[in-house]
């Protein structure tokens, strides 16, 4: 279910490009699976959860290229499980980045990015010996981090990555020429809406598959409790958003595309907390990262940033809110009578991952736009990739 994700990535980002593009946004996702499950196999996977006997508080350093797997086959299925969170981080980059990014650079910041920074973050919050999370209940500022399925250690990596990368590759061509405005529009609205029935569905494999098993009922209750949260934040950050643009923000029209951000968003929002909080919880949660996805969109249009799928706003923006919510929600929460000492943990985490994935993404991509090797030059852009890179030349064969 985790790995069908990827096919609603493709589905909605192929949708939000502008025709001429298309070919070049799915080969896009599919070297980010296949690249980043090497990337995974290779180190990603050691630096994710290889703690040894004796481990540190940053990355792991045991299990590269799958070395002792033999001897413990278990870990085979976790594996696939995890890496499969590991390439949604780079996917949900390259729909921000879509329609002026070379394929080469995207492909090296694509590596690093299953490779290092992702691995690293899931170490500190997941292997359960680092430094959001050790000793079973510690973290270095205080209690553990909550995050059960990766508001923050997936999305938030991802939506940071988003906004550094629409950054340092600037805008498209034309984009913010009113004259112009209309050539952006998304040019497949119903592959929008497929791409997010399929990651809504996927989600019920990212979210209570992450209990890790089912077999017993105490597991299989927390992974009822799991899905039916996953069901009602985005159906309340759907609606919030869908009503929102057709009655407050301009140029108040039904739209659809918006209605899928805000489901994406209450996704992302649930995540952290899905299974720590009672359905009446998740419907407050979705309900803020509705209004927090809102927000962070006409924010970024308002700065002028360019990010095709908005997906800072979607993973980053709602992401970060998807930790906080718990440090408010949930019986460690501050609604709870238990003080400020979980928000601070979830404060702590949010601001980790950002200054981590931000100054390394910079990093990597400044360099890459001053050697020539990140942005697509206007005419390129004009005349689009898939005419000037791709065989055939068209996403869609003539109609007759």
């Amino acid at each position: 279910l985790v790995f069908f994700m990827h096919a609603g990535f493709s589905l909605l980002e192929a949708g939000c490009v502008r025709v001429k593009n298309t070919q070049n946004i799915l080969a896009k996702n599919l070297l980010v699976v296949t690249v980043g499950f090497l990337s995974w196999y290779f180190v990603g996977y050691a630096f994710a959860f290889g703690a040894t006997s004796s481990p540190n508080l940053f990355a792991g350093s045991t299990s590269f290229v799958m070395d002792g797997f033999a001897e413990s086959k278990d870990k085979f299925r976790f594996w696939l499980f995890q890496g499969a969170f590991c390439a949604t981080g780079a996917t949900i980059v390259s729909g921000a980045m879509a329609e002026r990014t070379q394929l080469k650079g995207f492909a090296i910041y694509l590596i690093m990015m299953s490779s290092v920074i992702y691995p690293i973050v899931v170490y500190w919050g997941w292997s359960g010996q680092g430094l959001l999370f050790y000793d079973g209940d510690k973290s270095v500022v205080g209690p553990s981090l909550m995050d059960f399925a990766g508001s923050g250690l997936v999305h938030m990596v991802g939506g940071v990555g988003a906004l550094v990368g629409a950054l340092a590759v600037g805008s498209r061509a034309g984009r913010w020429d009113e004259s112009q405005a209309g050539e952006f529009d998304a040019h497949n609205v119903p592959f929008c809406v497929l791409g997010t029935f399929f990651l809504w569905f996927g989600w019920y494999g990212f979210n209570p598959g992450s209990t890790g098993s089912m077999h017993d009922k105490a597991t299989a209750n927390s992974a009822g409790l799991v899905a039916v949260n996953t069901t009602l934040s985005p159906c309340v950050a759907g609606l919030v958003v869908f009503v929102l643009r057709a009655t407050l923000v301009a140029p108040k029209k039904l739209d659809v595309g918006g209605f899928c951000n805000g489901i994406l968003a209450g996704l992302v929002a649930i995540t952290a907390g899905c299974a720590a909080v009672q359905p009446y919880e998740a419907l407050f949660i979705g309900f803020f990262g509705g209004l927090v996805y809102q927000g962070a969109s006409m924010l970024m249009k308002k700065l002028k940033v360019d990010d095709v799928v908005d997906a800072f706003a979607v993973h980053g923006a709602t992401g970060f809110w998807g930790l906080v919510a718990l440090g408010f929600f949930g019986d460690a929460g501050a609604f709870h009578g238990n003080g400020g000492g979980q928000l601070g943990t979830q404060l702590f985490a949010g601001f980790l991952i950002t200054l981590w994935v931000g100054t390394l993404s910079a990093l990597i991509f400044v360099p890459l736009r001053v050697l020539g090797m990140l942005r697509l030059d206007d005419e390129f852009q004009a005349k689009g990739a898939d005419l000037m890179e791709h065989s055939p030349a068209k996403a869609y064969a003539e109609t007759a």
